[in-house]
């Protein structure tokens, strides 16, 4: 199993991540710990120095499976559903830049928050609703020039509106013929919205890509009510080959909640 750890590259509202004035002691600390991993939470990669970025990861042989793009709507209200044009278009040349940062270490790029929520008004939501596949299409296609992969998170009800679960996010990226994008599932968000962690789970067989582990609390898995182990085992039988990144509260500190996280996968995971 492949370990890894969220980190924020850019100073956010957004708590469930680790963030902090020296990259460079965050990055040795998790290759300390016994982490193969980073994943890169990016609110504009324009405004990140890259090769700098860059040359402390490789320094300390760690890959990047993924990059973050949700702080892009956190911060900005950037999304791909919305009903603004201009909106929209901001939001892809944005997702291009993350593209563009992804592919210096051939990561997936995650469309999560920066779907946007759907109107209630049934006519302006199946209008956003298609905005957002005419979006995340363009998206996909532009990836595809970088050889990069995108992924879709489900996300639960209280902070989007709309692919809140495992199937049914299976059933839109089945509506699209488009074999560049997947899904990253997170455990905090399947504790929510999941009816059965373990199917759930084994019918995204091959198009699961990325896992997110966090407990029910969002703290570090082991300080929540979460049974990881139906997870664990759909994650054995899938024989899955992605990594499992830590997305949590940093308590009672990022230190603490790193080692925690990587000492609980280390006797569970498979």
């Amino acid at each position: 199993m492949k370990t890894s750890f969220a980190v924020s590259l850019q100073k956010t509202k957004f708590g469930a991540i680790a963030f902090g004035e020296s990259f460079t002691s965050i990055i040795s600390k998790l290759k300390e710990l016994g982490y193969q991993g980073v994943e890169l939470a990016v609110r504009n990669p324009k405004d990140i120095k890259g090769e700098e970025i860059e040359k402390i990861i490789n320094n300390y042989q760690l890959i990047v499976p993924a990059i973050g793009t949700g702080q892009a709507f956190i911060e900005e209200g950037l999304n791909l559903s919305s009903e603004e044009k201009e909106i929209r278009e901001k939001t892809i040349e944005r997702l291009k830049n993350h593209v563009d940062f992804a592919s210096q270490w051939s990561s997936l790029v995650i469309i999560g928050l920066i779907r946007g929520n759907l109107p209630l008004q049934e006519e302006r939501k199946e209008k956003a609703l298609a905005y957002f596949k005419e979006s995340l299409l363009q998206c996909s296609e532009l990836a595809k020039e970088k050889g990069i992969k995108l992924v879709i998170e489900p996300l639960n009800r209280y902070e989007v509106n709309f692919l809140n679960t495992i199937g049914e996010t299976l059933e839109f990226i089945s509506s699209l013929e488009d074999d560049n994008i997947g899904i990253l599932a997170d455990s905090f968000h399947m504790n929510i919205e999941e009816v059965d962690f373990y199917q759930s789970l084994i019918e995204a067989e091959d198009r699961l890509w990325h896992f997110h582990i966090a407990d029910s609390n969002r703290w570090a898995p082991g300080f929540g009510h979460t049974n990881f182990a139906p997870i664990f085992q759909a994650l054995r039988d899938l024989n899955y080959q992605g990594f499992v990144s830590a997305e949590i509260l940093q308590k009672p500190n990022f230190p603490e909640a790193a080692k925690q996280t990587i000492d609980y996968l280390a006797q569970v995971a498979p």
